[in-house]
């Protein structure tokens, strides 16, 4: 994979790997991966391949949470949040417009602006134009800012997002941009998001091309929650990264891994895996994929795959971190929270230990692929 496409990779390992220690003690004092962390700063220097220093350095912060979905979140929490998560050493951020319309992004802003710049990467989003308004659409986001949205993925809409963006975040860069929810599961657009894609094709496609050239940004693609648009795109464009949300999880994976990841890596572009606990749902809550509507066969495998990891003496939502950064192709897993506890936790779970039988006794059930890569 050439340098430009595993730049996010790179840049968080560089970032992150020495910094992990600190949040350890917070978390428990008698971890197994204890002298994992102590000699994380030597494997680095000596270059030793290591797959649970991977699943550390691929690490990030999503930002749905920050943007009061489903429900509200302080300025005071989600500052917590973030610091807990800085503290644990992530040191990738993404957001978006959407999320909280421009309330995520401002937090993140007032965060990350008290940072050395080139301590942390950050990715947010294209394809929706904020305007103030009195009026607020009903949207997923509880108590957002002011502002109502409108689709443009024009390359002219594109250079003014990414302005606004900017401006919301007060920092004088972005690393990553996602062309956002172009895709026929959102609400707005269903069977005509063809349409909007031939706009993007045409505007933010080569306009985001033409900003990595110029160095305005590092890398762009698209951050969507279906795999067809990301497919297309690989036919009509030269993106660098993809984020891929839902379509990776321990309950649902094997459309990604057998067409998505495929393509990805013929062309050398890499995943960052978002919502890897389907919204909660493999965290116990009782909603998946940002819905209360929950598939009765995934409640059942649920309770399998929980059946099976009590008697390993697994943390589901600890092996479902894991599994979604095991394969070589995902450069981030980027869960989000508005918790300090969890923000650490989640970190935490990705040098722990799970026992090989548990991912062989999964393959066997069948509940999940028989050729998911899983940690060692």
């Amino acid at each position: 994979m050439s340098t430009r496409r595993n730049f996010l990779s790179t840049s968080l390992k560089a970032a992150t790997l020495t910094r992990l220690a600190p949040v350890v003690p917070a978390v428990s004092q008698d971890l197994p991966f204890m002298s994992d962390v102590e000699n994380i700063a030597t494997e680095e220097q000596k270059e030793v391949p290591n797959q649970r220093s991977k699943l550390r350095e691929s690490f990030g912060l999503g930002g749905v949470a920050i943007g009061n979905a489903f429900r509200p979140t302080t300025d005071e929490q989600a500052q917590e949040a973030m610091q807990a998560a800085w503290d644990a050493g992530v040191r990738y951020f993404d957001t978006s417009p959407w999320y909280g319309l421009g309330l995520s992004e401002r937090r993140f802003g007032q965060f990350l602006h008290n940072q050395r710049r080139e301590d942390f990467v950050l990715s947010t989003k294209v394809g929706r134009l904020l305007k103030a308004t009195k009026d607020l659409p009903q949207t997923m986001w509880i108590s957002p800012s002011p502002f109502d949205y409108r689709y443009d993925y024009s390359a002219e809409g594109t250079r003014r997002s990414i302005e606004d963006s900017l401006q919301r975040l007060g920092l004088e860069s972005i690393d990553i941009v996602f062309i956002h929810d172009l895709s026929p599961d959102n609400e707005d657009m269903k069977d005509d998001w063809l349409d909007y894609f031939k706009i993007a094709e045409k505007g933010a496609m080569p306009e985001l091309t033409k900003m990595r050239e110029e160095g305005i940004i590092k890398g762009w693609g698209l951050g969507v929650n279906t795999i067809p648009p990301i497919l297309k795109t690989l036919e009509v464009a030269d993106a660098d990264i993809f984020l891929s949300a839902t379509r990776y999880s321990l309950i649902d994976h094997e459309e990604a891994l057998d067409q998505l990841f495929p393509a990805c890596q013929e062309r050398g572009v890499s995943i960052v895996s978002g919502a890897p606990l389907n919204s909660g749902f493999l965290a116990g809550i009782d909603r998946y994929n940002y819905s209360d509507s929950i598939p009765p066969a995934f409640l059942e495998k649920r309770e399998k795959i929980n059946s099976i990891a009590t008697r390993h003496g697994v943390d589901v939502r600890t092996a479902a971190l894991q599994f979604c950064a095991a394969p070589e192709v995902v450069s981030a897993v980027i869960p989000g929270t508005r918790y300090p506890e969890q923000a650490q936790e989640n970190v935490a779970s990705m040098s722990i230990k799970i026992p090989g039988d548990f991912w062989k006794e999964l393959k066997t059930e069948e509940l999940i692929a028989s050729h998911a890569p899983v940690p060692d």
